[in-house]
């Protein structure tokens, strides 16, 4: 798993990794129970903080798409790859209303109209 870090990104550090294990666990490239690389090797590849790593770990725990585990790191859940591409697919829409004008406010009375 090759992660590339952007410093000149507005986008923080934390959220890059969060992005990119997404995207990863979207494709199927990290399957169900498999476990991400402990934060500390992980900052050590991508010459970040720690923190910045325990931030993105939190950030997929968060969305459900990994366990945290004691001991044993994060796990990727069964339901993740499920999860990781409807992410995908509500950023897609998300950049597809705000390239067309919506307001937030507008977009979620579609979302909530659909629903």
């Amino acid at each position: 798993m090759l992660l590339r870090i952007d410093t000149t990104l507005a986008e923080p550090l934390y959220g890059q990794i969060a992005s990119q294990l997404t995207h990863a666990i979207a494709r199927g490239e990290i399957e169900p129970g498999s476990r991400l690389p402990s934060a500390k090797e992980l900052a050590s590849a991508v010459n970040v903080n720690l923190h910045t790593v325990l931030h993105a770990y939190a950030v997929l725990r968060d969305a459900g798409l990994v366990e945290l585990r004691p001991r044993r790191g994060a796990v990727v859940l069964p339901s993740g790859p499920m999860a990781a591409r409807l992410m995908e697919q509500v950023r897609q829409l998300v950049e597809a209303a705000r390239g067309q004008g919506f307001s937030q406010p507008e977009l979620i009375d579609l979302v909530r109209n659909e629903w």
